[in-house]
């Protein structure tokens, strides 16, 4: 199927089944109502992602069914479906740490058992080759990332944003070197994101929900292992494609656990919803992440495809000046 065609499909199904989305949380009272912490004013239904989830599952199904995408990929993306329903079991009634994160784990395992081996991590000066060091940092890999979406979405448009941003990278860099199913993937995620984009730019009308922000923090992930598999692209590349991301929400937490505070609750102490108070905007906050990922991150990652040898230095370049900005802006201080 033409790209151009996938993407604009996509995003015309993805911009209407948000809608419809909308209306049906509407009426089941599926909303998030404002609290001390919250970013937002009224009440707002939330599950929007769950557009995203069901056209990335109709891509990957069709793609299997087709000869597309191979067996291992399709069986290993049923974590990510696994990890979508516990979020939207969050989303109707609360789901307890205790219990979300054991499930998180059990579905990056099934995930991982179906990838196979993974890619080794190249540093340059020395690579590591051992599964049994890869596969347990590959394991708190797709949970981290599964919480970080879901941490980091706490204004309007910022994690559909960042979704947008790292699927249309790599499946631009990963165009000729993955297989029809893999480059269908990032294109229907890509574009549903996108649609869901419509309905989630400030003022909100529907909130992705944790149904939407755990797929997608671990869809990355796994797309991830898969273009580093294919040789498309690095970890670092991945790692510099995720440094607005992946620095505010670490500072955050580390700041909080360090100060002893209960860090596994919500709270609104990172650096973007400082950022988005300070400036009385969700779209001010959400433009510069934007202009950030394209002015200061896509050459760094374009780099590291260019020079994997490198990417650790690049990578380093690229995180120093978000780490001193997340500081600025307060990252886990109330």
């Amino acid at each position: 199927m033409n790209t151009l065609v996938l993407l604009t499909a996509s995003f015309v199904v993805s911009v209407i089944l948000t809608g419809l989305l909308r209306t049906v949380t509407n009426h089941k009272k599926m909303l998030d109502k404002p609290v001390a912490r919250s970013s937002h004013s009224r009440p707002t239904p939330v599950g929007g992602g769950l557009s995203v989830v069901l056209l990335v599952f109709a891509a990957s199904a069709y793609s299997f069914l087709t000869g597309q995408l191979s067996e291992s990929v399709f069986f290993s993306l049923f974590g990510a479906y696994a990890i979508a329903w516990i979020g939207l079991v969050d989303d109707l009634k609360n789901v307890h740490a205790l219990w979300r994160i054991p499930l998180h784990f059990g579905a990056a395992s099934w995930s991982l058992f179906w990838l196979g081996e993974i890619p080794a991590l190249d540093f340059g000066f020395f690579t590591i080759l051992d599964q049994t060091i890869l596969l347990p940092l590959a394991l708190v890999a797709l949970v981290w990332l599964t919480n970080l979406f879901n941490f980091m979405d706490g204004i309007d448009g910022l994690a559909g944003a960042e979704l947008i941003f790292v699927t249309g990278f790599s499946l631009l860099a990963g165009i000729n070197g993955l297989d029809m199913g893999g480059a269908m993937l990032l294109t229907v995620a890509c574009a549903s994101a996108s649609g869901f984009l419509i309905w989630n730019w400030q003022p909100a009308r529907i909130f992705m929900g944790d149904v939407g922000s755990g797929f997608a923090g671990f869809f990355v992930g796994l797309m991830a292992l898969i273009t580093v598999q294919a040789g498309v692209m690095t970890y670092w590349t991945w790692l510099i494609l995720l440094a607005i991301f992946a620095i505010d929400a670490t500072m955050t937490l580390c700041r909080r656990f360090l100060n002893g505070e209960r860090w596994f609750e919500g709270h609104n102490t990172h650096a973007y919803q400082h950022a988005s108070r300070k400036f009385q905007s969700h779209s001010k906050v959400t433009i510069a992440t934007i202009l950030i990922n394209l002015c200061w991150l896509t050459p760094l990652a374009v780099a590291s495809v260019l020079y994997p040898s490198l990417g650790g230095f690049f990578s380093l370049i690229a995180a120093a000046p978000l780490a001193m900005l997340a500081l600025g802006f307060g990252a886990g201080r109330h």
